[in-house]
């Protein structure tokens, strides 16, 4: 069995601020997808995945854990997309996406991610695309408000 790889299929750093950022025509020739993000927003909203520009109601749902070293709290939502959050507007926080078989067209998409900001929590997520079409785009988009300028957003292919 071959050793997984991490192959960066696109990478973007703003140099100036944006409401959204896009990966769209991506490589379909990997087994998973990781995303990752190192942003700040202008306010304290969240942000969200869309894949293939599909934010519609009744596709998604997820599961939310959170801690922030004194309380813990779970959530589950339904018709809402994949939370990607970020609850800081004085640091960066690091953001990782794992979305698994995104090539697949015979099985709805799953995407494990986990948000880390010092000053506020960590969090995670469970979601589910009910979609089996391949992912061919992912838009990050902030809720209300801006990634700031500096913010990173790469995105690797995992080799099958």
């Amino acid at each position: 069995m071959a050793t997984p790889t991490y192959d960066l299929l696109a990478s973007t750093t703003l140099t100036t601020s944006a409401s959204s950022v896009t990966f769209s025509s991506i490589d379909q020739s990997y087994g998973d997808l990781i995303l990752v993000t190192c942003a700040k927003a202008l306010n304290t909203d969240d942000s969200w995945l869309a894949f293939n520009g599909d934010q519609s109601a009744g596709v998604w749902s997820r599961v939310r854990m959170i801690g922030d070293g004194s309380t813990t709290a779970t959530a589950s939502f339904s018709a809402q997309p994949v939370g990607y959050v970020l609850r800081d507007t004085t640091e960066f926080s690091v953001n990782i996406a794992h979305i698994n078989d995104y090539s697949a067209t015979d099985k709805h998409k799953t995407v494990l991610s986990r948000t880390n900001t010092a000053n506020t929590d960590v969090r995670a997520y469970a979601s589910r695309w009910g979609n089996t079409a391949a992912i061919t785009s992912i838009k990050l988009d902030h809720d209300g408000s801006d990634y700031q300028v500096g913010s990173t957003f790469n995105l690797y292919g995992v080799a099958k």
